[in-house]
This record gives structure tokens, sequence and C-alpha cells, in this order.
């Protein structure tokens, strides 16, 4: 795989999980922008690690390990139980969707690093990066100026006490 593929799909990652997110932010969810990013990225990420695995070890003229692969599914396993362990809930709000998300992508990078693919880990930080710093930004501006609109909302009925 080259790196322009590999840029390719990261980033297209990036915008399909922004435009869910994106919609997410709109009413107000707790995942939205960065955390649906960050997932979709993340998925991408440990996805591109087992194609960049099997195709250079089919160009070496070598046999596809699958035990490396097998170790790459339970570190995804491994890392979501982690990750669940850093969201908390209090009352109606959840914090650390974010955090879990996060420690999922670097789970991911660190999986590359440990495949010694430099440059690939290095285009997903960066990515990652984004998420959180502009995308975050971008979260935090929406969230100041949406309303309390019950209307803003259509599809789901407010409780009313």
């Amino acid at each position: 795989m080259t790196l322009s593929i590999f840029t390719f799909r990261i980033i297209a990652s990036l915008i399909f999980g922004i435009l869910i997110g994106l919609e997410r932010q709109l009413r107000q969810r707790s995942a939205g922008l960065t955390t649906n990013s960050l997932v979709a990225v993340g998925a991408c990420i440990f996805i591109l690690i087992s194609e960049v695995v099997i195709s250079k070890s089919i160009a070496s003229g070598g046999l596809v390990n699958n035990d490396n692969l097998r170790v790459l599914s339970q570190i995804v396993t491994g890392i979501g139980f982690l990750g669940a362990g850093v969201i908390l809930r209090d009352g109606f709000t959840i914090h650390g969707l974010n955090s879990a998300a996060t420690l999922w992508c670097s789970a991911a990078v660190g999986a590359m690093c440990g495949y010694g693919l430099w440059i690939e880990a290095s285009i997903s930080v960066a990515v990652i990066l984004f998420i959180n710093w502009v995308l975050k930004f971008i979260e935090h501006y929406l969230e100041k100026h949406q309303t309390d609109n019950p209307a803003a909302d259509p599809y789901e009925k407010k409780n009313e006490r």
C-alpha cells in the first residue's frame, strides 16, 4: 500500500467521522464531533495496520503471520475495555468519551510503531491531534452557540415535568 492510499483512507475516515459527529454534536449528544471522528479514525488505523502488514509480507515473498493480526485484534478489544474505565456517568452527563476514544487511537498508533510503520504512525498522530485540537475547538464553539430550543430535534420528544 502506498503512502498516498494510506493517507487518502485515513483522511476519508476523518471526513466521514466528522460528518457523523457533526450531526451528533448538533443534536447535543454526549458522543459528538471529536469522539465520532476519533472512533472512525481509530478503526481505520487498525484496519490499515493489517492491510500494510499483509501487503509488506506478500511483497517480501513471505507468508502472512496471522498470529500478529490476532494479537492486533486483541489489542482492539483490550483497549476498549480500558477505555470503558475512563468513561464516567454523572446523572444525565457522561464524561470521558473523548479520552476513551483517544486511548483507543493511541493504541492503534502504538501498534503501528510495533510493526515499524513510522511514517503511517506519524500521519495518524497528525490526524488525531487535528481532531483533539481543531475539532474540539469547533465542538466547543457549537456548544456555546446552541440554544435550548426543544424544536431543534424534531425526532426526539423531551421529557416534560
